[in-house]
């Protein structure tokens, strides 16, 4: 049992994956003052125009993936790694940050 632990832990994969997740950990913490600046933008602009900001809207959309995208990657329902190492979300969460368990 102990040398399987210490396989484990002398696998390079494994602490690579640490170390991402701390990044990941800041980035998350980072984009949810982002998160914060985006509602109060949008209900400033809604006060003084009666109109919600579409550019900020699509941003918010965006931002709100990657959030997810980066919650599955610390979570372990995916190895996908988010942005930087991968393209800016576009839209919706795609299915393919899911692990396929069929």
């Amino acid at each position: 049992m102990k040398e399987e632990i210490k396989r484990r832990l002398q696998k390079n994969e494994t602490w690579q994956r640490g170390f991402y997740m701390l990044f990941f950990i800041f980035i998350y913490g980072v984009s949810k003052f982002l998160v914060i600046a985006v509602m109060l933008f949008q209900f400033f602009t809604m006060i003084v125009t009666g109109t919600v900001n579409e550019q900020l809207l699509k941003f918010g959309q965006n931002l709100s993936t990657y959030l997810y995208q980066i919650t599955m990657f610390l979570t372990f329902n995916s190895e996908q790694l988010p942005f930087p190492f991968s393209a800016w979300p576009q839209g919706t969460p795609n299915q393919k940050y899911y692990l396929d368990e069929s």
